[in-house]
């Protein structure tokens, strides 16, 4: 396919591709999409799809089936569309005095998930999401061609629709959803096509202009109630609280990847709520939470406050002030972690919170902070990842 650069896929994304709706095939390390020839195929369709995200060669070759000619590797030719590395490559490239020739990518083990990646031009590239840095994070994405790819979501049309009545699997929808990509220009990607698309958009400002005032007027009443020592005890206990808050809710609530149900509704709701982020990391205006889905999230959290904390209104109160200062802070962060230049001191916490898009989405859930990640186990490491060498 002269004119343009082919990509290399996982092996994860030819195995989904096996059905009579997306059908691959390989030969080595490259990847065919032969959905279009199912029904032309002189053995039928269902031999094909027998094959569906498998390597080919073998069968192609096979005289006892059908040996096939060079007009069969000419029209597959037609069809390339990437490249892959499988194990059977991998494991001769490793073995090999000259690997270049077998495979441009060899493999590497990346941090605790042990995630395998693959080396280009230098960079190691994730199975799990596609990318090699946080620089691949804002390239901007070809619509036509991610569409026809991957048969997941047209960028060019509203999204919500498209996850509602895509009838995706669970397994195929999260390999994709955390498969990041960037909409040309910077701009947002329609998510409804309708009157609901500017509820789906908050600037990063909207935070602090309407939850700072509530937050500035409850901590005042309580340090006139309580005094300065013990208000700020209670203000700061509701700080600290929210730090184990932010880690809980990134954790098993927005990444609910394992407990996710497999219909629509379930992948739906897990889209809207942290998907579409991890799909689209790089669009500012889907950085920060909603004013109305924070609402809905925060009001139990002022019931248990103060249910917690029954003997003392005041207490109560302090608590949560400290609480949604916290997470004010956490969506300021967010924002800034992805959109902007920050101090020295600040960019190791950038370069982490980006690692958890590019490289390894199921660890590193801490924002603000990696402190809940080191005790929980799921912190990210830093390390860049070797390539094994070859001899």
């Amino acid at each position: 396919m002269p004119g343009r650069t082919l990509p290399n896929l996982t092996t994860a994304d030819v195995e989904a591709h096996n059905s009579a709706e997306s059908c691959y095939v390989t030969i080595g390390t490259k990847v065919y999409d032969v959905t279009h020839f199912l029904n032309d195929h002189p053995g039928g369709c269902d031999f094909i799809l027998e094959y569906g995200g498998k390597d080919v060669t073998a069968i192609l070759k096979d005289e006892v089936s059908h040996e096939h000619s060079e007009a069969a590797y000419e029209i597959l030719d037609e069809s390339l569309i990437g490249f892959v590395a499988t194990e059977k490559v991998i494991d001769g490239a490793t073995q090999s005095g000259k690997p270049a020739e077998i495979i441009p990518l060899p493999p590497s083990k990346v941090g605790k998930a042990e995630l395998k990646s693959m080396q280009q031009n230098g960079k190691p590239v994730y199975e799990a999401t596609g990318m090699s840095s946080a620089d691949d994070l804002s390239k901007e994405t070809d619509f036509d061609t991610d569409y026809k790819m991957h048969k997941f979501l047209d960028l060019s049309r509203p999204l919500f629709p498209q996850v509602w009545y895509g009838g995706f699997s669970k397994d195929f929808y999260l390999e994709q959803v955390h498969r990041p990509r960037h909409y040309k220009g910077g701009d947002s990607a329609p998510l409804f096509g309708n009157f609901l698309e500017p509820l789906s958009k908050t600037p990063w400002w909207v935070v602090p202009t309407i939850w700072l005032p509530p937050v500035a007027f409850g901590t005042f009443l309580g340090f006139s109630t309580l005094g300065g020592a013990q208000g700020a005890a209670y203000w700061a206990t509701g700080l600290f609280i929210w730090t184990l808050v932010e880690y809980i809710l990134h954790r098993f609530l927005f990444h609910l990847d394992d407990y996710l149900p497999d219909n629509r509704l379930g992948i739906t709701a897990h889209f809207l709520l942290h998907g579409i982020h991890h799909y689209l990391p790089m669009d500012k205006y889907r950085l920060v939470m909603p004013p109305t889905l924070f609402l809905v999230l925060a009001t139990p959290f002022w019931k248990l406050a103060h249910t917690i904390f029954f003997y003392n209104w005041y207490a109560a109160t302090m608590v949560y002030s400290g609480g949604i200062f916290g997470y004010i802070c956490y969506d300021m962060t967010h924002y800034f972690l992805h959109h902007r230049n920050l101090p020295a001191w600040y960019r190791q916490l950038k370069k982490y919170h980006l690692k958890h898009h590019f490289a390894d989405y199921q660890n590193g859930f801490g924002v603000t902070s990696r402190f809940w990640d080191r005790i929980f186990n799921t912190e990210l490491e830093m390390t860049q990842s070797k390539v094994i060498k070859t001899s």
